[in-house]
């Protein structure tokens, strides 16, 4: 049994673990950088230290000060949360090695996904259809420039440890090849520390598709159907809804079929989506899979009508999988708040004066700021995520548009006009 979880992340995502947490009778522990003492996962928590600067480096992404800070409280388990250290091996490992319960899959499956050429080979081994591309890091110009004409323009070079859209160039012709893999590798080593890259067929005008799936500890695996994530800008998901309006209910089968079938082979355990591209003709073909919760696993929740947080922490504390259908009901929609240029999208740091959250049926809103906060420029620009939920899709746009007109957010400039 867990009683004690500490949260190893910040913001909307640690509030959200927390009250999870607080339903399951869970004591939690909060760890926070200096810019953060005064945001409400702090204040909520059982117990809460300050761990560093708020400089990622030197608070949240600092594994030692955090597993320090489990032993101190005696922590039975550690959520990471999404970003930070969610997707690092070496920290599920390190967690584990103390004796703590990692809310997430073991050390070996994260190593494995984490690595997008592995996780295609793997993919593929297993039958589970994946872009035509490489297997294996591209180790010279020449060799890219090779591949790109076998697989034809235009082609996609990513960074094998990216995410995010860093390290990541589209290239429509050969004479591009070599300054678009130079200026993508150099992305991915100051982003990640790896600078591995890898090319796959760009896939035109793509549906953004992702399955939910569940594993336990006994090798059942289950899917929750999808989300579409196809409305992004420089890569980055804005509006994500399930389900998917491209998708029909052949297709869905299908497509969830393929998503367990890859996290069996992997032996997964705990929350992790499957991340595919769907064109036009609806063939889809598996990109990465996320190792973590998601921050649209919202929109999921409100058709499943399931905590995928509560998920999370009963298959991490052994609990068996009921093999079942997640029928979907209704229909939601997510509006990332991001403290940005609504148009030109230049961050947008700085003390909110004022704010006021909408509500109303089939909203929600899952958010870590208020009036008087200071959004840091140390961290993602995301302050919160409004949740629409109705009966079909047009009701869930129509409880958005409502909900996007109440909110009010002044002193800092956010998309709330893109969305609208």
């Amino acid at each position: 049994k867990i009683n004690k979880i500490l949260i190893a992340n910040r913001g909307e995502i640690a509030l959200r673990i927390m009250r999870t947490c607080r339903e399951m009778g869970i004591a939690t522990v909060a760890v926070y950088s200096e810019v953060d003492a005064m945001l409400p996962f702090v204040r909520f928590a059982d117990e809460s230290y300050c761990i560093g600067k708020p400089e990622p480096k030197e608070s949240y992404l600092n594994a030692e000060k955090i597993i320090a800070a489990a032993k101190k409280t005696n922590t039975d388990a550690i959520h990471p949360g999404y970003g930070f250290l969610s997707e690092n091996a070496s920290f599920a490992k390190l967690v584990s090695d103390n004796g703590i319960i990692f809310i997430g899959p073991s050390a070996e499956a994260i190593e494995t996904l984490g690595d997008k050429t592995k996780a295609k080979q793997l993919l593929r081994n297993s039958n589970v259809s994946t872009v035509p591309g490489t297997d294996k890091p591209i180790e010279t110009i020449d060799e890219a420039k090779r591949i790109a004409k076998e697989i034809s323009f235009p082609i996609l070079i990513k960074a094998a440890a990216g995410g995010g859209g860093k390290g990541m160039r589209i290239v429509r012709n050969s004479s591009e090849v070599e300054k678009a893999f130079q200026m993508a590798s150099a992305e991915a080593l100051a982003s990640f520390n790896n600078g591995d890259m890898y090319i796959e067929k760009y896939v035109e005008n793509p549906h953004h598709i992702e399955i939910q799936v569940f594993g336990d500890k006994f090798g059942n695996v289950v899917h929750m159907n999808e989300r579409d994530c196809s409305i992004q800008r420089r890569h980055q998901k804005l509006v994500e809804e399930s389900p998917s309006p491209f998708l029909d209910s052949a297709l869905r089968k299908k497509m969830g079929a393929a998503a367990v079938k890859a996290a069996k082979a992997v032996k997964y355990e705990g929350a992790g989506t499957i991340e595919c591209l769907v064109d036009a003709d609806k063939n889809f073909y598996f990109m990465e899979m996320n190792t973590r919760i998601q921050v649209e696993h919202t929109v999921t929740e409100e058709v499943i009508d399931h905590d995928l947080l509560k998920m999370q922490i009963k298959v991490a504390s052994g609990m068996r999988l009921p093999k079942k259908i997640f029928p979907i009901r209704g229909h939601a929609i997510e509006c990332r708040i991001n403290a940005e240029d609504p148009f030109k999208f230049t961050p947008s740091p700085g003390r909110i004066q004022s704010w006021h959250a909408p509500g109303g049926p089939g909203i929600r809103v899952d958010s870590h700021a208020y009036a008087g906060y200071f959004v840091p420029p140390n961290y993602d620009s995301m302050v919160g995520k409004v949740i629409s939920y109705g009966a079909t899709r047009d009701q869930a746009i129509r409880r958005m548009q409502i909900a996007l007109s109440e909110m009010v957010v002044e002193g800092i400039l956010t998309n709330i006009p893109l969305h609208r």
